[in-house]
């Protein structure tokens, strides 16, 4: 399944034709078809596409829609991507004179072994922030349970509880100062409230803006304190 889009250089044109004067983070992985050893020149030739026009990168290192793509959460992988990133980030922000942020997005499927080592060294790369949590492989929770044929990540409101459940894990492991935005199974004013009780900054919402729109935008934003 992999990223289906048009490719960057199309990203890059439509941001510049943009209007939105909002904030923009744009997610970068590699394709498809890039051996994971190579993997890193992807993210590279994606960060400086977009860094003109992104104010922040989430580097996308936890789909399951693009084989062995996770297995670079793993220290080894992690630590040589996000050092390359963060070296060519220095000359881009000397190139254009402004600091774009770093987050790094991940599974919700990792166990608290695995959850910690990634945190240790995300703190020590002093990457800017994390983005908790992408689509599940775990699709145990669905009743009926789905057909061998169906693949891809699960997303909306079963994967609420395993979202939030990292995010109490990340902010116990980076402490309280570390930027943690929220996303998974938001789909109500109280799954935005949990999501900031278990520790997130900033909330995400996909799948509950697809099926409710702006209506849940407002819900969310009244039954928030000011």
């Amino acid at each position: 399944m992999g990223f289906n889009n048009k490719g960057v250089d199309h990203l890059v044109s439509r941001l510049a034709r943009a209007r939105y004067r909002g904030i923009r983070g744009v997610s970068i992985g590699k394709n498809f078809d890039t051996p994971i050893e190579n993997a890193q020149d992807d993210y590279l030739a994606c960060l400086r596409k977009v860094y003109a026009h992104a104010d922040y990168v989430a580097v996308n290192v936890s789909s399951p829609n693009t084989e062995r793509l996770r297995e670079l959460q793993a220290r080894d992988g992690l630590q040589r991507l996000l050092g390359a990133l963060l070296e060519e980030r220095l000359a881009l922000q000397q190139r254009f004179t402004r600091r774009v942020p770093l987050l790094v997005k991940v599974a919700p499927d990792l166990s608290p072994e695995q959850l910690s080592a990634l945190a240790q060294e995300v703190r020590s790369v002093q990457l800017d922030g994390v983005i908790a949590t992408n689509t599940s492989t775990d699709l145990s929770v669905l009743q009926p349970p789905p057909t061998a044929e169906q693949r891809g990540g699960l997303s909306g409101a079963p994967l609420h509880p395993a979202s939030v459940k990292i995010i109490s894990l990340l902010r116990a492991e980076l402490g309280g100062d570390f930027p943690i935005i929220g996303v998974g199974g938001i789909v109500s004013a109280e799954h935005a409230r949990e999501t900031l009780r278990h520790g997130a900054n900033l909330l995400q919402i996909y799948t509950g803006f697809a099926y409710r729109g702006s209506a849940l935008i407002e819900e969310i934003l009244q039954a928030l304190p000011v």
